[in-house]
């Protein structure tokens, strides 16, 4: 430090170099005030170049993005619902309901959504007619009687909705 201080001292004794010291921390005074006016305008880079309305236009575009979420959110939750509610597996099995009929032409079809409610479809068929029948599902059982291949579509669809 002392020989920093006898430096600036013997070169301010003489006036030319005491004025191109001056001149320099001049000219670095002068670069270093454009930056800091240069950021000063980013930074008040507005309509009218306000710093105060840009503040606002920030808190504006905040609000409005707080409440574009709290839409979003209400949306998804709103088809997070809806979703519970749709048909998300589908099984079936086919079967011979009678002797002597071939071709598997019989079925049962499940149809669940996530809380295993849903519907049992099924179609027995016999050479001289067809019967339809439809059994309502709450949480994978039904009211009704459910066969052993309308319980063996209801264990497939239940497996594939957790799988």
């Amino acid at each position: 430090m002392s020989t920093f201080t006898n430096l600036l001292s013997s070169n301010l004794q003489n006036p030319l170099r005491m004025a191109l010291f001056a001149g320099l921390v001049i000219v670095l005074l002068v670069i270093w005030i454009i930056r800091l006016e240069m950021k000063f305008r980013k930074l008040t880079a507005g309509k009218s170049g306000n710093l105060e309305e840009s503040i606002n236009h920030l808190k504006d575009g905040q609000k409005q993005a707080e409440k574009f979420m709290l839409e979003m959110e209400k949306y998804l939750t709103d088809v997070e619902k809806r979703l519970q509610k749709s048909v998300q597996s589908v099984e079936t099995v086919r079967f011979n309901a009678f002797d002597g009929v071939g071709a598997n032409q019989s079925f049962a079809t499940a149809l669940v959504n996530q809380h295993g409610d849903g519907v049992v479809i099924s179609s027995l068929y016999g050479r001289e007619r067809t019967s339809i029948f439809s059994k309502p599902l709450k949480s994978h059982t039904s009211e009704h009687e459910l066969s052993d291949e309308e319980k063996q579509a209801v264990n497939k669809a239940k497996e594939t909705r957790d799988a």
